[in-house]
């Protein structure tokens, strides 16, 4: 517990460190990290009850769309809750329909639903279609630093609730639905409500992260807020960082979306390949993530 926390504690006081003419930069780069983190421990949340998600492009779309559209009608908090909220009712509709589905065959359709929102957003009038959406920064710009914190703050819930899914009752149901879900059954488990749940809490924290890079970036495109790329990233981060664990998840967004940033001022143009090489040797050579390498359990 106390290595999340340190981690929350240092990102908190990171805008009062002497960062020099690298300062505007290195903010840029650690709200991303903390969006990052915050979207690969909603992924996690789900991953956990063995469903592998490639949704949660989507959740943070609707998230991202809804805090766009809502803002400027009912102010930049109650927008981030409704367009986190609009996330969850998406995902709950998604789990109704597919989670008795199991593994890959969830997988296809989470995928699938994640194009038929963004091609939603393409042709929907009021989304802006390909041309995108304006979005009005949080507070109307009146604190520089008001994107940052509520990225910190979607980060600070997120490891709230995967500490509470860690050392509650419900990790032992969550573990029991991914390693036998038909002895969990036999058990008593509510298998179905166990996912539906999982999946409700990941999207909420997915839609919020997607609402505050919404107010971050001032501009939204269906491309952009539905990338298959933003599910990828929220897949991967918690594969590098360690499965299962809250720490996991917090270590791999700050190496991955470091070593992204490097590669890009490093190698440029080639910096995909050389990102997607490193990904693949630790994938290979590291099982159980670099929290793992460090000696950290799964929780």
């Amino acid at each position: 517990m106390r290595a999340p926390l340190a981690f929350l504690l240092l990102f908190a006081f990171l805008p009062f460190f002497p960062l020099g003419v690298w300062r505007a930069f290195l903010l840029d780069v650690g709200l991303f990290v903390l969006l990052m983190a915050a979207l690969a421990l909603s992924w996690d949340l789900v991953a956990r009850t063995g469903q592998l998600s490639l949704a949660h492009g989507a959740f943070f779309g609707m998230g991202a769309y809804g805090a766009g559209l809502l803002a400027p009608e009912v102010g930049t908090l109650p927008a981030l809750a409704l367009g986190a909220l609009a996330a969850g009712l998406a995902a709950l509709l998604l789990g109704g329909v597919t989670l008795r589905l199991h593994g890959l065959y969830f997988a296809i359709a989470s995928l699938a639903f994640s194009e038929v929102l963004r091609t939603l957003a393409l042709r929907l009038p009021f989304t802006g279609g390909p041309i995108g959406l304006p979005v009005a920064p949080p507070f109307g710009g009146s604190w520089p630093l008001a994107p940052y914190y509520l990225a910190w703050m979607v980060l600070l819930l997120a490891v709230g609730l995967s500490l509470w899914a860690e050392r509650s009752p419900f990790h032992l149901a969550q573990a029991a639905t991914r390693q036998a879900e038909a002895v969990a059954r036999v058990l008593g488990v509510k298998v179905v409500g166990v996912k539906l749940l999982s999946l409700f809490l990941g999207s909420l924290v997915a839609g919020l992260a997607g609402g505050v890079y919404g107010m971050k970036a001032l501009f939204l495109t269906p491309y952009d807020a539905f990338s298959l790329g933003r599910a990828v990233e929220a897949l991967v981060i918690p594969i590098f960082g360690g499965l299962y664990t809250t720490f996991g998840p917090l270590l791999g967004s700050v190496a991955l979306v470091g070593l992204e940033q490097a590669l890009r001022l490093w190698v440029q143009e080639g910096y995909l390949v050389a990102y997607g090489a490193l990904l693949i040797v630790a994938i290979l050579f590291l099982p159980r993530g670099l929290w793992g390498l460090l000696g950290g359990r799964r929780g």
